[in-house]
């Protein structure tokens, strides 16, 4: 029985919305804001501060700033203190929330690796979502973002999540192999999520 579904999504493809109402249809948990939110409460800090760390990797400059407070509290019996957000403090917190949601089951994982830190699992429908550029520009300015805004985003946040699979990973984004399905969202939105719920049935036995 498939009891997982992860969708991993290009910006602006409506990944989020899809997930949304493939839960609600399954009546299933949804794991995206969720996921957010619970990594900050283990983490004791802010869900915007995880949300603008999460599905990235540390740009340079604090990376270097981390090696410096790190060297600095070398042998020092106040090390235990240090308590940096990083990318890969988020990571490991991601991967565990993640095969907790997991091995809770009946739940739809929006991004963050989940489709990697699950890959062998037999009961996991892995999805990914993309669609034309114009179609995501329009989608973003739809709901509210400038078309500098759209366009900066559109060009930027899916690099980023590239890079990060290619840190913690070391694999190609989005590496085909993973997906059951790679499905364009510009059919639009019921087609997308009717044909991820008849996947789910034709992978059960």
């Amino acid at each position: 029985m498939i009891k997982i579904v992860t969708i991993e999504r290009e910006y602006g493809c409506g990944g989020g919305q899809i997930a949304q109402q493939t839960a609600d249809r399954l009546g299933w948990t949804l794991w995206d804001e969720r996921l957010t939110s619970e990594i900050a409460k283990l983490i004791d800090c802010t869900r915007a501060d995880v949300k603008c760390r999460e599905e990235r990797v540390d740009p340079l400059y604090y990376r270097l700033f981390k090696s410096v407070m790190r060297g600095s509290f070398e042998g020092s019996a106040d090390v235990h203190r240090l308590k940096l957000l990083d990318a890969d403090s988020i990571f490991r917190l991601t991967q565990q929330v993640v095969q907790k949601a997991a091995y809770t089951g009946n739940c739809v994982i929006v991004g963050r690796g989940s489709q990697h830190f699950l890959r062998d699992r037999s009961d996991t429908l892995h999805v990914f979502l993309y669609a034309p550029r114009e179609n995501k520009m329009r989608r973003l300015i739809s709901e509210g973002m400038s078309g500098k805004d759209a366009e900066e985003a559109v060009d930027t946040v899916d690099q980023e999540r590239a890079d990060f699979i290619d840190k913690y990973f070391q694999m190609e984004w989005p590496n085909r192999s993973l997906y059951h399905a790679m499905l364009n969202t510009a059919v639009g939105d019921e087609t997308v999520i009717q044909t991820i719920l008849q996947l789910k049935k034709a992978l059960e036995p």
